[in-house]
């Protein structure tokens, strides 16, 4: 299993924005000195609890900061940038990494996003939107020769050479980076164009009951395709905490950073998006139910480390086995110490149980 962090970046809304940047980097450098194998980075414009409008930004800046730990995108919202754009900017940064890039791209899910954007997710068209510029980065990738796209939404030329001007940037990784594609509901149709293009799927777990339909969208749209999904593909996000008792584990989650941002920031953003249910371990509980102490009690991996151990392998079954746990990242620049000492303890006494 690989282990990572999926950092979206979630600063609180009073961080001033550089500060919170270099928090971000500070992070990043530590992940990568205790051995996590990969980070994802996010993308946002409308809420204030996650202010990065641009993650390779910030992959930019880290990538000279680590030795060894791959960068993705988590992800370039596809619907809010014109693929020939983003298409070159991707390669070039692949060339700074040198390799250590995986590029997840999603439609984007949060309404102010869509209203600054002009786009019309309630009729599907933010999926639209993304599977064609896919299409269109992907040809810019691979192309060996002049073409031309007009589509629905874009219009994207490779032109002809003509020295001294000629197109000439191709990524560092052949044919390109690994794509992968981010989903967040149960069902979702990003889950098929993941198994349709043989692309990583990467899936933020709000609960246990929907991964193993999830997995199965992704499988059949795979054989549909002729393709093989692989679960050692699949990156699941989930919370985790780790102290030396469950206890300890439990007061400090709930009083630090994952407590902070579900008690004001996600859950109610949650609840209004309809999501309640897909937390829950058990039908019958009410949505009233479902606190945020529940989340830590039923669906966060918090404990000792063989606690966390015992629930990951639970998570592992129940959800029929996947290759990457992303383990959720927040600001803690005011609980520096608990957190890291947590992740430092996640990888040395959790991680190697399962790699």
């Amino acid at each position: 299993m690989k282990f990572g962090a999926f950092m979206m970046p979630n600063n609180p809304p009073e961080r001033g924005i550089g500060a919170g940047h270099r928090h971000n980097l500070d992070y990043i450098g530590f992940l990568d000195r205790v051995g996590f194998d990969e980070v994802w980075i996010g993308e946002h414009y409308t809420t204030p609890w996650e202010p990065c409008p641009s993650p390779d930004l910030l992959i930019a800046q880290a990538i000279d900061r680590t030795e060894r730990i791959t960068f993705a995108s988590g992800a370039f919202l596809l619907p809010y940038h014109h693929p020939a754009e983003l298409a070159q900017r991707i390669a070039y940064l692949d060339h700074m990494a040198q390799g250590r890039l995986i590029v997840g791209v999603g439609a984007g899910g949060f309404p102010g996003d869509w209203a600054m954007f002009d786009v019309d997710a309630m009729a599907g068209q933010n999926r639209r939107m993304m599977a064609e510029a896919l299409d269109i980065m992907v040809r810019f990738w691979t192309s060996d020769g002049p073409f031309e796209h007009r589509g629905e939404f874009w219009t994207a030329r490779r032109p002809a050479d003509n020295p001294p001007t000629r197109f000439h940037l191709q990524p560092y990784q052949q044919p390109h980076p690994p794509i992968a594609i981010t989903a967040l509901s149960p069902r979702s149709a990003s889950l098929k164009l993941a198994g349709a293009g043989g692309y990583l799927p990467a899936c933020i777990g709000l609960g246990d009951g929907y991964l193993r339909d999830n997995w199965r969208i992704v499988a059949e749209a795979a054989d549909a395709a002729g393709r093989t999904a692989r679960r050692a593909d699949w990156r699941l996000g989930r919370d985790v905490f780790v102290a030396e008792t469950d206890r300890e584990a439990r007061r400090l989650a709930l009083d630090g950073p994952i407590g902070r941002v579900w008690r004001e920031y996600l859950l109610p953003l949650f609840k209004q998006f309809g999501m309640t249910g897909v937390m829950k371990h058990q039908p019958d509980v009410t949505d009233a139910d479902v606190t945020v102490e529940y989340l830590a009690d039923h669906n966060w991996l918090v404990g000792s480390p063989a606690t966390v151990a015992d629930k990951l392998a639970r998570l592992q079954q129940e959800s029929g086995g996947f290759g990457g746990l992303l383990t959720m990242a927040y600001d803690h620049l005011d609980h520096l110490t608990a957190w890291r000492e947590s992740k430092q303890a996640f990888m040395t006494e959790v991680a190697p149980r399962f790699s």
